[in-house]
C-alpha cells in the first residue's frame, strides 16, 4: 500500500534517522503497512556504508562493505529489488586460501582435489565437520528474523518466543543439541584443532569467526561468531555476491524500494537532535534549525549516536546511560582501496579465483599474533586479509584496463598507539608489501593507495568507533542483550523511539533484517 505524500512540515507517522540499508529497508516496510515515511540522510548520497564511490579519477569502489552475504533472498524478493536496478555482476563467488608457497586452497567442493593432496586426513573430516555447523547454524536461523523476548516478563509473545527457541534447539536431538551447547563458547582454534591438522584450512575457517571482531582465534566465543555467520549466509540462494555497480547500487535499489511505497529520503539532512515533549520521541531538529514532527522515530545510527549524541542522557536513567557508555565498539578492522594499472597476478594462483573471495591468514597461530598487536593499540605486523577484486566481474568500476583491488585488514585498532595521522602511512606501506609478497610486481601496479582506518570509517559513514557492526558481536551482545538490557526489542526506554540499525539484533553485516525487524515492531506497537 502506498502512503500519501505529506507536504512539507507536515507532521509524518515515522521519521527514520539514517539511510542506511537497514534504515532504507524499515523505511520501504513501514511505507507498504501504510505509515507516512520520510527518511534523513546526512551524506549526499543513501547508503551508509554500503556506497559506491570514486576514490582515485576513474576508480570505484564499494567504499566499506565491499561484498553482498547475508541479505535473505526473501527479503530482496519482498522488496522486489530487482525491479528498482539490483543486479548481481557475479554470484556464488568461491573463496580461496592464499598460501606463501603457492599451494593455495579453494574451499567448499571446488577444492575437494586440492585439499586430498595436502592431507587425506582433512579431506575425510571436511565434509562432516561442515554438514554438523550448517545443522547447528540452520536451528539458530529462524532467530535472526524475530523480535528478541524479554526476560522475566509475563507477556504472552515473550513467553511464546522463549517457547519456540527452546523447541527449536530440541529439535536438534540429543547429540547435535549437547555439541552446540559445548562449542558455543569455545574458541575457534579448538574446534579446529580438534577436527583438521592443515594450519592453512584452519586459518581459512578461522578467519570467518575473526573477521570484523575484537577476537583472535584462541578467544572464547568465537565458534559462536562462526556460526552466526553460517546462520545468516545459509539460506537458499545465499552465498557471496557483487551487485553490478558495488554495494551502492543495493542501496539505491532499496532506496526505489521505498520511494515507490510511499516513503520519501531526503540526503544532505544532518539530524542535530531527538525530539522530546511528554516524555516521548515527537520528531528531529536538523542542523540547519528545521524541526519535522512524527509519531515515531527510527534511527538507524548507532546505539551511542542514538542515546548519548541525538537523544541526550537528561532522558534516559543513569543505569542504562552507563550500559550504553560502557558498550562495546570499537573497529579493529581497516579498508584499503587499490587502482591498479592492470589485474594482479598472484603467484601460483589460477586467474579465474581474481573473480572471488582470497583469504590471506595461513594459519590459526599468524592470526593470534596478528591480534597480539592490537592488544596494545598496534597494528600487526603480519595482518590478515580478505581480497576482492571488483572489476573482474564488473570492468565498469575502473577505466579499460585497470584494476580495483579491495582489501579488509585485520588488525588495526581505532585507537592507535601515535595516531592514524603518522600510521596510515606505515600500514598502507606494510599492506602492499603483504600483497606483493603475495602477487609480485603488484607494487609497480598502483596508481593509487586509500587507506581507511577505523578512525577515518567514524568519520566518514558517522559510525561510532568505526565498527561497523554498530557494536560487538559477542554472547554478551547478541538477542536478548542486544545492543543492551532494556532496548533489545528496538523500542529504546523513551517511547516513540526505536532503533533499527546494526547496533540492534540481529547485528551486522548488510542483511537488512534489524530494518525489516524494526518496521513490524513500529506497526506492531501503533495497532
Amino acid at each position: 500500500m502506498s502512503a500519501a505524500r505529506p507536504a512539507r512540515g507536515a507532521r509524518y507517522d515515522c521519521i527514520v534517522v539514517g539511510g542506511g540499508h537497514n534504515g532504507l529497508t524499515c523505511a520501504a516496510y513501514l511505507a507498504r503497512a501504510g505509515r507516512s515515511v520520510l527518511v534523513l540522510e546526512a551524506a549526499d548520497r543513501v547508503g551508509g556504508a554500503a556506497v559506491t564511490r570514486e576514490f582515485a579519477p576513474g576508480f570505484r569502489v564499494s567504499a566499506c562493505a565491499h561484498l553482498l552475504h547475508l541479505m535473505p533472498g526473501k527479503l530482496i524478493a519482498e522488496l522486489n529489488l530487482s525491479a528498482h536496478g539490483l543486479k548481481l555482476a557475479a554470484a556464488q563467488l568461491p573463496t580461496t586460501a592464499l598460501s606463501a608457497d603457492d599451494a593455495h586452497l579453494p574451499l567448499g567442493p571446488e577444492g575437494a582435489a586440492v585439499l586430498a593432496a595436502q592431507s587425506a586426513h582433512d579431506a575425510a573430516a571436511y565434509p562432516a565437520y561442515g554438514a554438523r555447523l550448517a545443522r547447528l547454524a540452520a536451528r539458530l536461523r529462524p532467530i535472526l528474523g524475530a523480535t528478541p523476548p524479554r526476560l522475566g516478563t509475563a507477556g504472552w509473545r515473550d513467553r511464546a518466543a522463549l517457547l519456540g527457541l527452546g523447541l527449536r534447539l530440541r529439535a536438534l536431538g540429543r547429540r547435535d543439541m549437547r555439541e552446540l551447547l559445548r562449542i558455543g563458547p569455545m574458541c575457534v582454534q579448538d574446534l579446529l584443532d580438534e577436527h583438521f591438522e592443515s594450519p592453512l584450512l584452519k586459518g581459512a575457517l578461522g578467519f570467518d569467526a575473526v573477521l570484523g571482531t575484537n577476537y583472535g582465534p584462541r578467544s572464547p566465543g568465537t565458534v559462536f561468531t562462526l556460526l552466526y555467520r553460517l546462520a545468516a549466509a545459509g539460506e537458499e540462494g545465499g552465498g557471496l555476491a557483487q551487485p553490478l555497480g558495488g554495494l551502492g547500487a543495493l542501496s539505491e535499489a532499496l532506496a526505489g524500494a521505498a520511494r515507490a511505497a510511499g516513503a520519501q529520503v531526503r540526503t544532505g539532512a544532518v539530524v542535530k537532535r531527538i525530539l522530546v515533549r511528554d516524555d516521548r520521541a515527537a520528531g528531529v531538529v536538523l542542523a540547519s534549525g528545521e524541526e519535522l514532527a512524527a509519531g515515531a522515530v527510527v534511527s538507524s545510527a548507532d546505539p551511542k549516536t542514538t542515546f548519548l549524541g541525538l537523544l541526550g542522557a537528561e532522558h534516559l536513567d543513569a543505569g542504562f546511560v552507563r550500559r550504553i557508555v560502557h558498550l562495546r565498539a570499537r573497529g579493529l578492522a581497516a579498508k584499503l582501496h587499490l587502482a591498479l594499472d592492470a589485474a594482479p597476478r598472484f603467484a601460483g594462483l589460477d586467474p579465474a579465483a581474481l573473480r572471488g573471495r582470497l583469504l590471506w591468514a595461513p594459519s590459526p597461530e599468524h592470526i593470534e599474533r596478528a591480534f597480539n598487536h592490537a592488544k596494545y593499540g598496534e597494528f600487526s605486523a603480519s595482518p590478515i586479509l580478505e581480497i576482492t577484486v571488483p572489476t573482474v566481474s564488473d570492468p565498469a568500476l575502473a577505466p579499460a584496463g585497470a584494476h580495483v583491488l579491495s582489501v579488509v585488514a585485520q588488525y588495526a585498532p581505532f585507537a592507535l598507539a601515535g595516531g592514524w595521522a603518522e600510521g596510515r602511512r606505515r600500514f598502507t606501506e606494510l599492506l602492499i608489501d603483504t600483497l606483493t609478497a603475495l602477487a609480485p610486481g603488484l607494487r609497480a601496479q598502483v596508481r593509487h593507495a586509500e587507506l581507511l582506518s577505523p578512525e577515518d570509517l567514524e568519520r566518514e559513514f558517522r559510525i561510532t568507533g568505526g565498527h561497523w557492526h554498530h557494536a560487538e558481536l559477542a554472547l554478551d551482545q547478541f538477542f536478548m542483550l542486544r545492543p543492551v538490557p532494556g532496548v533489545a526489542q528496538y523500542r529504546a526506554p523513551v517511547g516513540g523511539l526505536y532503533l533499527c540499525g546494526a547496533g540492534c539484533h540481529p547485528g551486522g553485516g548488510v542483511m537488512g533484517l534489524a530494518g525489516r525487524n524494526a518496521a513490524r515492531e513500529v506497526v506492531r506497537e501503533a495497532a
